[in-house]
């Protein structure tokens, strides 16, 4: 029998994993996630996941460990995420009209089995042009906090975009499912939602 750990305090992740299996334990790593100088954001998430990953798997081989990350950036700038309310609307006022990108990184490790994938599934977002009231109208009804680019696009952030473009519906929200499945898959893993 296998284990799964999920290696992240993220409610969203938890619950988009939650779509395939409820047979995992969550343990937050403690990896510091500053961004290196001259660092893209594809290459910052898929470090950041790996590093996520590896970090859990030193206390537990056995089990199959997800690392996850996600960057975004526009004009080669990388994002960061919004703190408060205020933060949230002076990015949505910046990101009012722009094309963004952001990068949605998965590592799983089983250090038992010499297992690593890794992959980036690259999402396309543009936003749409936001006035103050809209974006007042948006923080009124979701404290986005911590949400890269001020955008819970499964809630009511969704109503600030004109397109997502992606692979993988997920990968916006954080996990990129479609990624972690095919990993799975390779080790003969199969989920049924149980």
């Amino acid at each position: 029998m296998y284990s799964i750990i999920l290696a992240s305090s993220s409610i969203y992740r938890k619950q988009l994993l939650e779509r395939l299996t409820k047979k995992f334990k969550v343990i937050p790593s403690q990896v510091d996630e500053k961004k290196l100088t001259n660092e893209g954001g594809l290459d910052s998430a898929l470090r950041l996941a790996t590093l996520k990953a590896q970090a859990v798997s030193k206390d537990n081989e056995s089990s199959y460990i997800i690392g996850s990350d996600q960057t975004a950036e526009y004009d080669s700038i990388q994002i960061e995420k919004p703190k408060n309310i205020d933060e949230s609307f002076q990015q949505l006022i910046k990101l009012s009209g722009k094309d963004v990108t952001f990068y949605s990184a998965v590592c799983l490790i089983n250090k038992s089995k010499n297992v690593e994938y890794k992959d980036v599934e690259t999402i396309h977002v543009k936003y749409k042009v936001l006035t103050k009231s809209l974006i007042s109208t948006y923080l009124d009804n979701e404290m986005p906090n911590g949400c890269l680019g001020s955008i819970k696009s499964e809630g009511l952030g969704v109503t600030l975009l004109d397109k997502i473009v992606s692979n993988d519906p997920s990968a916006i929200i954080g996990l990129p499912l479609i990624s972690l499945i095919k990993m799975f898959e390779f080790e003969k893993i199969y989920f049924d939602g149980k």
